[in-house]
């Protein structure tokens, strides 16, 4: 019985496994039709699509233009009814829509180019085209109606070329919905191309806030066409004029650019009237400035040299440097600064008393200072640092520390390289405007004059500065240098990374000739060409352009002299001579000022009693130097 048991179970199971494997097989067969249908249907639906857009071409060409429109209608009615869940199917039916629609455009915009640039005229079978394509040409012309009207107000095309170009057109009945209001509108559009043009090119001048005034008072007095184009601009260059104008302005409080970002958030305050940060910065700005007045009066424009940031090295011993009497310590130049503040001086950029966009001639500007101010130039003379002055104790040369910081670089007495922003005067009074600034109107600082011969800013830019910088440094009895054209190139790489930290924080800067040549006044024409040349490509070709030139030992020449027409042709328009009493004077295509040298031999001159206390600027490691 258990045999036989057995045998049954098994055979049992043999049945159930076949009756599962004929269904299984019924279940494949249904499935493969299914497949096959839903293949053949995809197939037949996918030829349908691909041959659309061919189909929709074709009519055009063969002007059955009705057809043409039933299978553009056809696909857009599909897309409306399409289900949520059918996006692939539907995303090419969109597609169908956008090639038919390009189709139509292409032919039309080809139209509207003839008629714009070959005054062609419309035969019947383009009239047919046009008008019986109903809304796939409608908005296409319609948009060529406004684009011509807009081209007509910025000044692109001329209003013959306008008014035909409707000719051809309004009388289409399909488009004269949108034509005749434009035709009615044309004389004052006509009459707002003026004042459009003047805010574009305010525009393209990166002048967007003169751009957002010219647009709002142009709007005010306009609807219609114009009004909805001036809408349009102002939303447009709001939107790409926020993000830089905020950030210019905040860059301008981070420089002590008071009174420039005053009234750069108070005109951004106008567009932006909800914006809480250009309020913010609006009144940082203005806790910092006060009522400025037009002044006319004496500029004072003092000059230093290089800085002793060493004393010890200048003073120790009793062999001193016979030029120590030429340069001041670092603690007499801060306290010079702090009697000018405290007798009302501010530093002003001597470019705003000229207005010199054109090369030709130049316009006298009338200076503007806090009222109860009086204007100071600064003057830091001839910033190359010669070797020859190593052992006054001054710095070798300038560098940025990692705050990006402009600092002097010397070596102490004892042999160590110091790094410190209070080693020069640019350090010295960017620091005193960080501690005081109402030191400075708008930001100013003061002009770096620098030659050439052997260096600048104590690095060799130029193949021609090594001989004279190996002559000096022997003279000092330092080693010579070895200097290839990479050390050349990673030297002016330095010196431009320098120059743009100094622009960005308001100092300017000036020549004061290639060779530092003692006497211009009586120097020939031939040899000052050939310096100012190469001084232009060597120096000046870091500085971008440079406008001032500071005459050496204040030998200036007179500014009708051949020679210094020279100097104007070649870009300089404001000269610098030397005198210890405030002078300026404009001339022919140029502004001349005086400056006051400032050296410890120089100190106590009567003509300074107006400007510091001498008592109280002599550095006690000098006095002390004396005394031994």
């Amino acid at each position: 019985m258990t045999v036989f048991s057995s045998e049954y179970h098994v055979g049992e199971d043999d049945r159930r496994s076949s009756k599962g494997y004929n269904i299984a097989a019924v279940l494949c067969a249904v499935a493969l039709i299914a497949l096959g249908i839903t293949t053949f249907l995809i197939g037949r639906k996918n030829a349908y699509e691909m041959d659309t857009v061919p189909s929709f071409e074709k009519a055009i060409d063969e002007g059955r233009y009705t057809d043409a429109l039933s299978i553009y209608r056809g696909i857009q009615d599909e897309v409306l009814k399409a289900s949520p869940d059918d996006q692939e199917s539907n995303a090419f039916r969109i597609k169908m829509l956008s090639d038919m629609e390009f189709i139509v455009k292409d032919r039309v915009d080809t139209l509207c180019n003839r008629i714009i640039s070959n005054r062609y005229v419309l035969t019947a079978s383009d009239i047919n085209f046009l008008d019986s394509m109903r809304e796939l040409t409608s908005s296409v012309v319609s948009d060529r109606l406004y684009g011509i009207c807009e081209e007509f107000l910025l000044g692109k095309v001329e209003k013959p070329v306008v008014m035909y170009f409707f000719e051809q057109l309004q009388p289409i009945g399909n488009f004269a919905a949108t034509a005749n209001p434009l035709l009615r509108e044309l004389d004052y559009i006509e009459t707002a191309t003026g004042d459009v043009q003047t805010a574009e090119k305010s525009l393209d001048k990166g002048d967007y806030i003169a751009a957002v005034k010219k647009y709002t008072s142009v709007n005010e007095g306009y609807d219609g066409f114009v009004g909805d184009y001036c809408d349009r601009r102002i939303a447009d260059i709001k939107e790409t004029m926020y993000e830089p104008m905020m950030a210019e302005g905040e860059h301008m409080l981070q420089t002590y650019k008071f009174y420039s970002a005053e009234q750069l958030f108070s005109d951004l305050a106008v567009i932006f009237p909800e914006d809480e940060m250009i309020k913010s910065n609006l009144l940082t700005a203005t806790s910092h400035t006060s009522e400025v007045k037009e002044y006319r009066g004496p500029i004072e424009v003092i000059c230093v040299r290089s800085l002793i940031a060493d004393t010890d090295t200048a003073f120790a011993g009793r062999y001193h440097s016979a030029n120590l009497g030429l340069y001041l310590t670092t603690y007499e130049f801060e306290k010079i600064l702090e009697n000018l503040y405290a007798r009302d001086y501010v530093l002003v950029d001597p470019e705003n008393l000229i207005e010199a966009s054109d090369p030709t001639f130049l316009l006298e500007r009338n200076l503007k200072v806090p009222k109860g101010k009086k204007p100071l130039v600064v003057v830091i003379e001839n910033l190359q640092y010669s070797a020859s002055a190593y052992n006054c104790g001054t710095c070798r040369r300038l560098v940025l520390n990692d705050e990006n910081q402009v600092c002097g670089e010397y070596v102490n007495s004892d042999g160590e390289t110091v790094v410190s922003r209070t080693a020069e005067a640019i350090g010295i009074l960017d620091t005193f405007v960080e501690k005081n600034p109402d030191f400075t109107y708008d930001g100013a600082k003061g002009i770096i004059s620098v030659s050439g011969y052997e260096a600048c800013f104590g690095y060799v830019v130029a193949a021609g500065e090594i001989e004279a910088r190996n002559t000096a440094l022997s003279a000092a009895n330092l080693p010579q240098i070895e200097v290839t054209n990479d050390d050349i190139d990673y030297s002016r790489e330095r010196v431009t990374e320098i120059v743009d930290v100094l622009a960005d924080n308001g100092w300017k800067f000036a020549s004061c000739t290639y060779s530092y040549i003692e006497d211009c006044r009586n120097t020939e024409k031939a040899v000052l060409k050939e310096d100012t040349e190469k001084w232009l490509d060597q120096i000046g070709s870091l500085f971008g352009e440079v406008h001032m030139l500071v005459y050496p030992n204040g030998n200036y020449i007179f500014g009708t002299d051949d020679r210094a027409v020279y100097y104007k042709n070649n870009g300089f328009r404001i000269f610098f001579g030397g005198g210890a009493t405030p002078y300026y004077t404009y001339g022919d295509n140029y502004l001349y000022l005086d400056r006051a040298m400032m050296s410890y031999k120089t100190l106590n001159r009567k003509a300074y009693e107006e400007l510091f206390d001498y008592t109280q600027i002599i550095d006690p490691a000098r006095e002390q130097n004396e005394e031994n």
